[in-house]
């Protein structure tokens, strides 16, 4: 008997504006027959992160700081998707996203390797998610779209997941027009617990 997949979904939203989307995300998910963890980073008191690079020196693989990131980061590490959902803010995560993005850092080795011309840090653990962010916008804009269009593949190349993809979903989509959003961004990232 196989493992259900796991699905770990981080809503950034600062405000329940994106509720809906997370559930049609989640009904997605559910009906590829994936086991889906909500969190609503908005309820969750995560401290930013200081830059003080203890996860790597001084905790190996765990933040210094004691909150719920530290739980947050374990479930990004069991899930075998990562779905992020956020208001697009000047191209970027939200805040609320952002504070829990930046505590990934333990999941990463400090040491560094060359791909593709690049330097970029080691993974820390064998699994990785395949990871599927959306970002929610009032209506088209293409320079923010192109920003987080390159942040999430910045993201993407750091993170090394086996598969990834991004959506860009407006609020003045129709509901049909985001599941198709929905649907095409997890079949890109070949989201499917076969």
């Amino acid at each position: 008997m196989t493992k259900a997949m796991t699905a770990l979904l981080l809503n950034g939203a600062n405000d329940s504006s994106l509720d809906e989307i997370q559930k049609a995300i989640t009904h997605e998910l559910e009906m590829r027959n994936i086991d889906v963890t909500s969190r609503i980073m908005r309820e969750i008191d995560i401290k930013f992160c200081t830059g003080c690079f203890g996860c790597w020196v001084k905790t190996p693989g765990k933040c210094v700081i004691d909150d719920e990131s530290r739980n947050i980061t374990k479930q990004m590490v069991r899930a075998d998707v990562l779905v992020y959902l956020t208001p697009i803010s000047f191209g970027g995560y939200s805040y609320q996203l952002k504070k829990a993005v930046d505590r990934f850092i333990p999941n990463i080795l400090p040491y560094f390797k060359c791909y593709n011309g690049e330097t970029h840090h080691k993974q820390r653990y064998e699994n990785r998610s395949r990871l599927v962010a959306y970002g929610v916008l009032d209506r088209e804009d293409k320079e923010q779209e192109r920003m987080f269009a390159l942040l999430n593949y910045r993201n993407f190349l750091n993170m090394k997941p086996p598969g990834n993809a991004l959506g860009i979903i407006y609020k003045t989509d129709s509901i049909n027009k985001i599941i198709e959003k929905i649907t095409n961004a997890l079949n890109s990232a070949e989201v499917n617990n076969a």
